[in-house]
């Protein structure tokens, strides 16, 4: 490593982690993913140069596949993806400093991996449902339907903001739906912003891996229940990006 050379930051395991040889990491040419150890804890790390791009598309997928892997097999507290330090006094410093912490949170993570269940609207059924609930709306899609968009702008624009508001209040009731359903089988949940105008729901479940099948069972019963008005989709097992401090991990 020269002294331009700076390490990318992926995650904090226990010392006793060993990545894969050759695992390629972030950057073009990638350097190889290795660790910094420091006393209870370690560092997943790679030499990146100081012009490397590291924000690409796909370098967020290496740095996701990495993390995702292994949290398969140990835990880990994952970085910011983008975290770049000096060198590996610098990461040896950070592990001395916050070892504690992280090997605090790296026991209570022990057997624990991450799902996200996230679920879509279908939009003409949902558009559907609203105009039956909603006898303002379903008079305003009825004046709008086969006119044209100038003559009819004002109603297009009121019809808009009474669908924009049911899809709110329908992925509140969703989404808590959702967490009353779940928690019994996970030891926490955590909201996630929406990612589109549709999303029904989006919430993210620290499980116990012993516990993974009926956690699966009960998200596809719960998606069955929705099916043709929201379109499920259950990410995982992850690294628990949302019940870790990794946005404080490189401060």
């Amino acid at each position: 490593m020269s002294e331009q050379d700076g390490l990318f930051l992926y995650g904090i395991v226990p010392s006793d982690v060993e990545p894969t040889p050759g695992t390629p990491g972030v950057g073009d040419p990638p350097g190889e993913v290795t660790v910094v150890r420091q006393g209870p804890v370690a560092a997943l790390v790679s030499e990146v140069t100081p012009d490397a791009a590291v924000g690409r598309p796909a370098d967020l997928t290496t740095y996701q596949m990495l993390l995702d892997g292994t949290a398969a097999v140990a835990p880990v507290l994952p970085v910011r993806f983008g975290t770049v330090v000096a060198g590996p006094g610098a990461v040896r410093e950070l592990l001395d400093a916050q070892g504690d912490r992280f090997a605090a949170e790296l026991d209570e993570l022990e057997g624990r991996v991450q799902y996200v269940v996230h679920g879509r609207y279908d939009e003409p059924e949902l558009i559907r449902r609203v105009l039956d609930d909603n006898p303002a709306a379903a008079t305003l899609a009825d004046q709008v339907r086969g006119q044209p968009e100038g003559v009819t702008r004002e109603q297009r624009i009121r019809l808009g903001e009474y669908i924009s508001r049911a899809v709110e209040l329908r992925r509140d009731a969703e989404s808590r739906e959702l967490l009353d359903a779940l928690a019994p089988l996970a030891v926490s949940g955590a909201h996630r912003p929406p990612s589109h105008e549709l999303d029904a729901a989006n919430v993210a479940f620290l499980v116990d891996a012993d516990r993974e099948d009926e956690f699966v069972d009960a998200v596809e019963e719960f998606a069955e229940q929705r099916r043709g008005l929201v379109r499920m989709r259950l990410l995982g097992p992850l690294a628990p990006y949302d019940f870790t401090s990794a946005d404080r991990v490189a401060r």
